[in-house]
């Protein structure tokens, strides 16, 4: 082990301990970039300590992540004007400006990247304060390598997930089962050249015109009761109109569509920025289910849901379930579930509510992508919109 490396496990291992404690183990070469499933993600990793911060990128990058350094939070915020990020690993203390002031700015500016925690120095509760602000999740020292690859791991889920999965389901499918299945008649906004069949009525759109494609939207819908409605690149409505008038747009369709059946939009991953796609997910997505959406915002309470649906279960049972070892980490997840009302606490045991079973059918859904999507409305990554 290098200087270099004793000095990187003792910086992670915190202050020293009043007692002695086994050292943390630092592990030599790379991460493993062979670990099934490891996440892959663009890593900003921020801490005044030089050498810390840039052993951290170096193991990071065996890895196999795409990772930049930053010294401080105004150099962090340089790096984030400049280029995407799908993960900032930022220390909480640092000098002028905290990582919490930092997390403050990325939820502002970039929601679409997650912001994981290192606090060596401030209490459990400032470390799940940092979560309720919006962190993705902390980790404390001591810590293992093999702690923040379990994050990064996570954390790759979670914007797989955001994402509805690296591509979308083929609309044109989809519409065929709503008709065969489900016997709604469907209109199609798209700029493909498509043929109209029977079912499914074909427009042609221009998406450089949104009041037209209202117009056509509005009367096909009056004149059906049971009816889906495809837009396709709804990212070309951006160019050049007001961000803020295309999300209203949305908004209304939505509103019509409701109770008659889905709205489903696509956009092209390369041309919509993190910002847009999370005001144009709110705007489609029914209300409710967006507040359930944001629940889930966490793999970790995903696998919480679908563990109590198999039955109810002990703190310690969940603990298990999700793999973690941090009490007040899991309180916290467990707490949000609750708030939302997919589980309930009752005689030291957590249950499914009826909300919550219904969440854990759309996770399921969710994890087979041969069925994803076809129920309710939705916004997926277009496979080729020309």
């Amino acid at each position: 082990m290098t200087v270099e490396g004793q000095w990187l496990e003792r910086r992670m291992a915190g202050p020293p301990p009043t007692q002695v404690a086994p050292p943390v183990a630092r592990p030599t070469g790379s991460l493993n970039p062979t670990v099934p499933g490891a996440a892959r993600v663009q890593v900003l990793v921020v801490d005044d300590d030089h050498m810390f911060r840039e052993e951290l990128a170096e193991l990071l990058r065996g890895e196999g992540h795409a990772v930049l350094t930053a010294p401080s939070v105004q150099k962090a915020l340089e790096e984030l004007e400049h280029q995407d990020f799908d993960v900032v690993l930022t220390d909480l203390k640092m000098p002028r400006h905290s990582g919490m002031e930092l997390l403050e700015q990325v939820r502002q500016h970039w929601p679409r990247t997650l912001v994981v925690m290192i606090t060596g120095f401030a209490t459990v509760e400032t470390a799940v304060q940092a979560m309720k602000a919006g962190a993705f999740d902390y980790i404390r020292k001591p810590f293992q390598i093999d702690q923040v690859r379990k994050v990064l791991e996570l954390a790759g889920q979670e914007l797989q997930f955001q994402a509805g999965g690296l591509e979308g389901p083929d609309v044109d499918d989809l519409a065929r089962r709503w008709v065969r299945k489900r016997s709604l008649e469907v209109l199609m906004v798209t700029p493909r050249a498509m043929q109209t069949q029977p079912g499914i009525t074909v427009y042609p759109a221009d998406l450089k015109d949104p009041a037209r494609i209202r117009e056509v939207v509005e009367s096909f819908v009056s004149q059906r009761d049971k009816v889906a409605v495809v837009i396709e690149g709804v990212d070309r409505l951006l160019v050049g109109h007001r961000r803020q008038d295309i999300i209203n747009f949305l908004n209304d369709i939505r509103a019509k569509l409701e109770d008659r059946g889905p709205f489903v939009v696509t956009f092209d991953p390369r041309h919509t920025t993190s910002a847009d796609l999370k005001d144009i997910r709110a705007a489609v997505v029914a209300p409710n289910t967006h507040s359930t959406l944001e629940a889930l915002g966490n793999p970790l309470r995903r696998s919480v849901i679908r563990r109590v649906a198999q039955g109810p279960c002990s703190f310690t049972q969940a603990m298990q379930a999700v793999g973690l070892d941090d009490s007040p980490k899991l309180s916290f997840h467990l707490r949000k579930l609750v708030e939302e009302g997919l589980i309930v606490h009752h005689n030291e045991e957590y249950r499914i509510t009826p909300k919550g079973s219904e969440t854990a059918r759309l996770l399921a859904e969710i994890d087979d992508l041969s069925t994803m999507y076809t129920d309710g409305n939705s916004v997926i990554p277009a496979r080729a919109v020309e």
